[in-house]
């Protein structure tokens, strides 16, 4: 190879045109799968089914085909590619296939996991099948093909031979895309290195990222005993305790993991008034104590029921000491000194963890829906409790799970029909929104005692909308609405396309400006952090993308903190979109942090984020191309004298597994055109032109 390039490097110009024409590298060429034998890198994922790779009768050609029987109903034929090929590089998948002597059995075929299908009815000779990609969705990449059983019930033995992903003939013609522009002295504000945090982080990860904080949260963590290292899994498990490390407890381990990688901790502290008893096997509803349960967890503790009875209602007047302690704002300040005695101050700490649905989520110790008083008396009473024990921590709050808890308390909803026309909690506390209320009693408070007991408004969010937070890709309309539904934090515009686009206070989320109008309004100086979010999919690239579009939002709009909920492995898409953010090339090089106005005709299409970076005065842009065609965008640049050229590193669905360092671009002061590729995210860094630098740093200095 290296022969080869000395050799094109010595061909002049006008040659090399002549020889790229007659030998173009445009046409994707023809990918064969199985032909006699499966293709190097496929495997066989099957599951319900018998599969024999070498069968000799019928035979489409060669010397062999593939036998196939789905054993189960639903059973699936799946071969699986995890490199992943990109989409775009073909245009249809073609096979033969054959129903055996009885024909008749009923095949959805697909691309992907989750993705659209094509039905086929087999007959009792060779069927020749090409599905278009675009039948299919167009997926931006192919990590598998799948035969699935389209009945509940086992079919016959079928045969497939010959498959071949047909090569796409000429690559994609780049589409106009939408107007770009940046200005670099407009809209200038700090970025916070919060808004990167990630839930229970991997280590690695966290050090590769320099991830700034990190987070112990979720239902576990409002009963946990750190004495015991006992934790309660709530109705996540069947209520049970569980022993975690009594040794070293687990809570130790994670303080220490973010002390070694100098990550922030944020840890969730018991309001509820229980943490978990000295018996780790215990569980809220005893089959034994509490008779017959609809459910129960029969493979490992077979008595701890689900606390529904048999005929649908919940068990009521259960014994919270069956697992539990009651606690008080003492022992949680007892906590905050032993962490930080034993670690250091800690930095942040919620209270609690989604507490308008402890009537259901620790319905065993908190049985009655949470009200506007009881969450504020709580809050004052534990949260000064915090600031005694350690006047330098701040605090999260209220900490509530998403839209509903926002606006209204749990014992509006619980009290049954149309309760949002007429809310008994809300309508009793002047019909105020649940949140603005929270933050006018603890302006309150402070304003009577001088004490801020709050310092961050923590609201989660996860979107609503069927298939995106927490869920795989999906079809190609999923991920299309997973794209759009980043809007739901900003956009004033953008009606939610979930239950809330029709709910009591709908449809415009604009979740970010809303929680900045609440503390404006309500509680000035609070600053906001969302402590648990996902829109799912951080397996794909889909996901990538629209967790790169979520971030590039969080700095835009001036968020103070935010941790995502079910982080990404090392290896997976999600974990590449915080690469682009924080860690780029390897080498610890990141976005600006001084978020500066960047737009977009069509941020739809083409989301733009713009930062300048203090360590060289660099201009960086990510750009997410959330289509499935290139595009080539202009972008007009105004207030910053650029070098003549941009670096570029660029994450996309030709390959997974690196951020690619793309060749420079050239810039000129009033911009630069550039085709970006589909389903991608571009950074590019922009050095100032070096003479413009000098003068800026030094013409002061000369003029005084």
């Amino acid at each position: 190879m290296k022969h080869l390039l000395l050799v094109l490097a010595l061909i002049p110009i006008s040659v090399f045109a002549f020889l790229t024409s007659i030998f173009p590298s445009s046409k994707a060429s023809d990918l064969i799968i199985y032909q006699d034998s499966l293709a190097s890198g496929w495997e066989n994922w099957s599951w319900g089914t018998t599969v024999q790779f070498s069968n000799t009768v019928p035979v489409h050609s060669g010397n062999a085909s593939i036998a196939i029987t789905h054993t189960d109903g639903w059973g699936g034929f799946y071969l699986a590619y995890p490199q992943a090929l990109t989409g775009s590089d073909y245009v249809a998948i073609h096979f033969w296939i054959h129903g055996g002597t009885q024909g008749g059995q009923q095949i959805n075929f697909g691309l992907n996991d989750g993705g659209e299908t094509y039905s086929i009815t087999l007959t009792t000779n060779w069927q020749e099948i090409t599905i278009p990609l675009s039948t299919l969705g167009n997926p931006a990449q192919i990590d598998s093909l799948v035969w699935q059983n389209g009945t509940d019930h086992a079919q016959a033995t079928f045969y497939i031979d010959d498959i071949t992903l047909t090569g796409n003939p000429v690559s994609p013609t780049p589409t106009q895309g939408p107007a770009l522009s940046v200005n670099v002295a407009a809209n200038r504000h700090p970025i916070s290195a919060n808004i990167y945090g990630m839930n229970f982080p991997d280590a690695d990860l966290a050090v590769e990222l320099h991830l700034p904080v990190a987070r112990w949260g979720g239902n576990s963590t409002t009963r946990y005993n750190w004495q015991l290292d006992i934790s309660n899994q709530a109705m996540d498990w069947y209520f049970e305790n569980y022993q975690e490390n009594a040794a070293h407890t687990r809570l130790d381990q994670f303080i220490e993991q973010n002390l070694a990688t100098n990550t922030q901790s944020i840890i969730t502290l018991p309001l509820i008034g229980w943490m978990p008893n000295n018996l780790p096997n215990a569980c809220g509803f005893s089959i034994s104590k509490y008779g017959a349960q609809q459910d129960n967890d029969w493979q490992w503790r077979p008595d701890c029921g689900n606390g529904i009875r048999t005929n649908g209602t919940p068990i009521t007047g259960n014994d919270p000491l069956d697992t539990s302690i009651a606690i008080s704002p003492a022992d949680v300040a007892n906590e905050v000194q032993h962490l930080t005695t034993t670690h250091g101050p800690i930095t942040f700490y919620n209270l609690d963890n989604e507490p308008m649905l402890w009537y259901d989520t620790h319905r065993d110790v908190h049985p009655t829906p949470t009200s506007y008083d009881e969450l504020r008396d709580r809050t004052i009473a534990y949260a000064a409790a915090i600031k005694q024990a350690d006047p330098s921590a701040k605090t999260l709050g209220p900490v509530t799970w998403g839209w509903t808890a926002y606006f209204w308390s749990a014992a509006d909803w619980a009290s049954g029909g149309n309760w949002w026309l007429n809310p008994p909690d809300r309508n009793a506390h002047g019909g105020i929104p649940f949140t603005a209320w929270y933050l006018q009693q603890l302006k309150a408070y402070q304003d009577q005692n001088g004490i801020r007991l709050l310092d961050y408004l923590d609201l989660h969010y996860y979107p609503q909308a069927n298939g995106v937070a927490l869920s795989p890709a999906g079809n190609s309309a999923t991920q299309a609405l997973r794209l759009r539904s980043t809007r739901s934090l900003w956009d004033e515009t953008y009606a939610d396309e979930s239950w809330i686009g029709s709910a009591a206070e709908g449809p415009y989320v604009r979740l970010i400006p809303r929680m900045k109008e609440w503390v404006n309004n309500n509680y000035p100086g609070t600053k906001l952090a969302i402590s648990e979010y996902n829109w799912g999919a951080l397996d794909h690239i889909n996901g990538a993308l629209a967790q790169a579009d979520v971030l590039g939002i969080f700095g835009r709009e001036g968020l103070d903190l935010a941790t995502l909920w079910g982080p990404p492995n090392s290896d997976q898409p999600g974990a590449y979109a915080f690469r682009m953010y924080l860690n780029y090339n390897g080498l610890g090089d990141h976005f600006g942090e001084t978020s500066i106005q960047a737009s977009s005709t069509n941020q739809d299409q083409l989301a733009i984020y713009a930062a300048q970076r203090s360590s060289d005065n660099a201009l960086t842009l990510i750009l997410i191309n959330k289509t499935n065609l290139a595009l080539t965008s202009t972008l007009t640049l105004q207030g910053f004298t650029p070098a003549s050229y941009a670096n570029v590193y660029r994450y996309s669905s030709a390959d997974l597994h690196h951020i690619q360092h793309q060749p420079d671009v050239p810039i000129s002061a009033q911009g630069f055109t550039m085709t970006y590729p589909a389903n991608s995210i571009t950074l590019l860094i922009i050095p100032p032109n070096q003479a413009a630098l000098l003068n800026h740093l030094f013409l002061p200095a000369l003029i005084h």
